[in-house]
């Protein structure tokens, strides 16, 4: 369930979306707030659920991570598929989906044999496919507020008031 935000909390929002190390005080100047204002509104935030966390953006490949790929399982039985999780450091997301694939996890392995290792522990218990990513064009983009959905439009008055015709005369 969504909880109201007002322009400020959707200003601390984006800024820590961009920065989540500024001080309160380098967030109450950007969002034009006191730094005791900006502190409780972020910890509002916080107890609301609305900031889950804070974490660092590393660099798989700076790590020795140079491949990263997208895994989709058709279907596994959830226990073994949670124990095959559990042996995966590798899997950095794991989705439980709709449509033709039931499970859909993005791994980071160093190389292709690392790969194939990883691949199987799924593909032994279910089919699976998989697709090497080549390049992120989007990651972590910070979400932005929903617009304020629009009310439908009233039917236009001329056809509200039309009578039907009868037929023959």
């Amino acid at each position: 369930m969504a909880i109201e935000l007002d322009q400020h909390d959707h200003r601390i929002l984006a800024e820590l979306q961009a920065d989540a190390r500024l001080t309160m005080a380098e967030l109450g100047r950007r969002v034009h707030l006191s730094q005791p204002a900006v502190t409780e509104r972020v910890r509002k935030l916080e107890e609301g659920g609305v900031i889950r966390g804070y974490r660092a953006v590393v660099d798989a490949g700076k790590l020795g991570y140079a491949i990263r790929a997208v895994i989709r399982i058709e279907s596994m039985d959830e226990p073994l598929l949670l124990r095959a999780l559990e042996s995966s450091p590798e899997v950095l997301t794991a989705y439980d989906v709709t449509g033709e694939d039931s499970w859909i996890f993005e791994i980071a392995v160093r190389d292709v044999a690392h790969l194939k290792a990883v691949l199987s522990r799924f593909c032994q218990q279910a089919p699976t496919s998989t697709a090497i990513i080549l390049r992120a064009l989007r990651e972590h983009a910070p979400l932005k507020p929903l617009p304020a959905a629009e009310p439908e439009p009233p039917p236009p008055l001329a056809a509200a008031n039309k009578k039907p015709r009868r037929s023959g005369a």
